[in-house]
């Protein structure tokens, strides 16, 4: 009998995709907390979550040899412009510092939930082929 990964890992294995692209963009408005006109960016996970369980994320990108991988799917396709909370101070930037190292910390710790659970998933998987 043939092991479906997709039923196997469950949505998991698109949240780590997911939320590496989330701590990039956040990351990102970090850097530039002091940028003039920069403006603060995040990722919808919603949107992109459920993007990727309906045929991982339905993107197509022209390859010139099909051993090429498809990376459109983890594009910049779920991010967007987030509104600011403070009134602008004068350069243009919408970066509130706080906001983000909050938002960081909080996708870390969910990145890192999602592996604890990939790795049960592994471990479970494996006792079963061993017959543990």
């Amino acid at each position: 009998m043939a092991i479906s990964f997709d039923k196997a890992l469950g949505i998991h294995q698109h949240t780590l995709g997911i939320r590496s692209q989330r701590a990039e963009v956040l990351s990102s408005n970090i850097a530039n907390a002091d940028t003039p006109n920069y403006k603060a960016r995040d990722v919808d996970f919603t949107k992109a979550i459920n993007a990727a369980k309906s045929q991982q994320s339905g993107l197509t990108m022209a390859k010139s040899d099909s051993k090429h991988f498809d990376l459109a799917a983890l594009s910049q396709q779920h991010v967007s412009y987030r509104v600011p909370n403070q009134p602008d101070t004068g350069d243009g930037n919408t970066v509130d510092i706080q906001q983000e190292q909050s938002a960081f910390m909080q996708n870390a710790l969910e990145y890192q939930m999602s592996l604890g659970f990939l790795d049960s998933k592994f471990s479970g998987m494996k006792k079963a082929i061993r017959g543990d």
